[in-house]
């Protein structure tokens, strides 16, 4: 079974989290607070603690993931040029030693659309120098159905690429 790591598991990443739990994919959720955690579990979902403001919390959760997803397309506060910039560079250049094998980076959300589109770059140059498999969304969390149906397919298709 499949495992993947869905960070930023709010309200829409739960949404994923019991769609894939239902093509019988094994899920696991990120949030920084307790509230969070209690959501994901309760929504059947594995939780773990961590911040993508620290990449190190995030890589001690993938040692049994294939497939991680960045969805902090509308995360807020102060951070957040960090998670879409250095933070997530960060990251994306220590994946290449763990069993992740593929990455999906929602290009879209209501975060700065210059943030968006530098993050996605970033994301397509680790596929470009470290041969990440990559999958840059572009529907809107809105869309509902929509939105969730492009991030399974991405899951779907991110495997079948290795």
């Amino acid at each position: 079974m499949a495992r993947a790591l869905i960070v930023g598991c709010g309200c829409s990443g739960r949404a994923l989290g019991s769609e894939l739990l239902e093509e019988g994919w094994a899920v696991r959720g990120t949030s920084r607070d307790a509230a969070g955690l209690d959501a994901i579990e309760a929504a059947g979902i594995e939780p773990a603690r961590a911040d993508p403001e620290q990449p190190g919390t995030i890589l001690e959760l993938v040692d049994d993931v294939a497939i991680l997803i960045w969805l902090l397309g509308s995360a807020t506060g102060p951070t957040v040029p960090d998670i879409h910039g250095p933070r997530l560079e960060a990251l994306l250049e220590r994946l290449v030693e763990t069993p992740v094998r593929g990455f999906i980076y929602e290009g879209a959300g209501r975060v700065d659309p210059k943030l968006l589109a530098d993050g996605a770059e970033l994301v397509r140059n680790a596929e470009a120098t470290w041969r990440i498999p990559v999958t840059v969304t572009e529907t809107p969390r809105e869309h509902g159905p929509a939105w969730v149906e492009e991030l399974e397919t991405a899951v779907v298709e991110l495997i079948a690429r290795r």
